[in-house]
């Protein structure tokens, strides 16, 4: 499948290990070609060309590490909403600071979405 056709995958890339889990799963669905990464930081500083990927039309997938949502609340303020919306930390991932993701914990959360996005 051509890039421009896959979904576009954001993510929150924030200090904590939930945010850096969440990072990884963005980085893991654009190197395997299940989504195309792209810059939700981009997005919040109204950076153009992010915004008008992110205005594409195609469907967003939003990896928030906690309840925060700061993808979903950028997404919002240019009036877009994800087709496919996770805070990982409803996937057992745990918000903690100055600590690495897990590695099994950053598998166990990609698998399952990968299995709800393919629905």
């Amino acid at each position: 499948m051509e890039r421009k056709n896959l979904p576009i995958v954001y993510s929150c890339s924030g200090c904590s290990s939930a945010a850096q889990t969440a990072n990884s799963i963005a980085i893991k669905m654009d190197r395997e070609n299940v989504a195309e990464m792209s810059c939700i930081a981009g997005v919040g500083g109204d950076v153009k060309p992010l915004v008008k990927t992110a205005k594409s039309g195609r469907d967003i997938i939003a990896i928030d590490g906690c309840p925060l949502a700061c993808c979903k609340h950028i997404l919002a303020r240019h009036d877009l909403e994800a087709k496919h919306h996770f805070v990982l930390t409803n996937f057992e991932v745990p918000k903690k600071q100055h600590v690495d993701p897990d590695p099994a914990l950053t598998q166990n959360a990609y698998n399952q979405i990968l299995e709800l996005t393919s629905n």
